[in-house]
């Protein structure tokens, strides 16, 4: 069997969700540990981490590379990738682009829902595309092996990321705009931009990206993918789940406000469905990656494809995308 790879989590971590990562038989996870921080806030992140690899080395370690992948699936563990849905760790320093690749980030959105100092949230009215400081942190980002993640950009912003970056870059948890119309899911002009050029297409099943929301079926997620295959090409396809598990309501709020508003900004929720919306029945942990297999597997596609989707594709993407750019 292939490897498995969720490449986006955001979970209230614990020895619990890791021993599910295990009963799961999940390889690697890339778990976001920066919405709105600052870079010390950041770093306390890491801290936090340092001690779950201290404390559960049976379980989980850090991974930097492809080959940390296989080295989970041949020791028993789950290799754990960082990354941020918001370029704030940064804040106003290019040179902490390098810093922090240094320190272990391997995926950097350039914007969350909102303008950032480097492009435009998909929330936005008006996307102006890249700014200046955004165009020289692509560069510095593909010069390092930090990956470009688009996930919550608006589309100018992001088409002119794919254009602007040397190397593939990812969109790591969103589904198609032809499929369900939420604003953060991605016009297909911005997918086939995305594949054409090598990037990764990871697909959400965070009940908001969800055609039918909380009560979509793994039957019709798998018949999306399927369509998506056919468009683009299976080898550019993965998971990207967004599972946000365990978290109380406030952390959504949070993810959605930050310290850059002074009211309630609902997001893609509502004033009556302000938290988490429920996970549809096929997926609510880890352990459920079984379900996706299965249903991939119904819908048409061979065992290789399979295989591709559910972790394969990632990881070459990994083992492409992490190191230093070759000169």
């Amino acid at each position: 069997m292939g490897y498995l790879i969720d490449n986006l989590q955001y979970a209230n971590w614990s020895e619990k969700i890791f021993r599910q990562m295990r009963a799961g038989g999940v390889d690697a996870v890339h778990v976001t540990i920066a919405y709105h921080e600052s870079f010390r806030e950041m770093v306390l992140q890491l801290e936090r981490f340092n001690r779950y690899f201290e404390q559960f080395p049976d379980l989980i370690f850090k991974g930097t590379l492809g080959d940390d992948v296989r080295r989970a699936r041949d020791t028993g563990r789950t290799a754990i990738f960082f990354g941020f849905q918001n370029p704030s760790p940064i804040e106003d320093d290019i040179g902490l682009v390098e810093i922090c690749h240094q320190l272990g980030i391997r995926f950097m959105q350039l914007t969350y829902n909102n303008q950032s100092l480097l492009a435009t949230g998909c929330y936005e009215d008006d996307d102006t595309g890249l700014t200046r400081m955004g165009r020289q942190v692509v560069h510095e980002m593909n010069r390092v092996g930090l990956v470009v993640d688009m996930s919550h950009s608006g589309d100018r912003s992001t088409l002119e990321a794919i254009d602007h970056s040397t190397r593939p870059i990812a969109i790591t948890h969103a589904n198609p705009h032809w499929w369900h119309p939420a604003l953060r899911n991605k016009s297909d002009d911005v997918l086939r931009a995305l594949t054409d050029a090598g990037g990764m297409l990871g697909f959400s099943v965070y009940p908001h990206h969800l055609k039918g929301g909380s009560d979509c079926t793994v039957r019709d997620f798998c018949e999306m993918v399927a369509e998506a295959a056919s468009r683009y090409g299976a080898r550019h396809l993965g998971i990207g789940t967004d599972l946000c598990q365990d978290h109380p309501d406030s952390v959504v709020e949070w993810m959605r406000v930050g310290r850059w508003s002074k009211v309630i900004d609902y997001g893609e929720g509502s004033a009556s469905d302000a938290g988490f919306p429920p996970m549809p029945s096929w997926f609510n942990d880890n352990r459920d990656f079984g379900n996706i297999r299965d249903g991939l597997a119904a819908v048409g596609f061979d065992t290789a494809e399979v295989d591709g989707i559910m972790g394969d594709n990632w990881l070459a993407f990994y083992d492409n995308s992490f190191g230093a750019a070759h000169a």
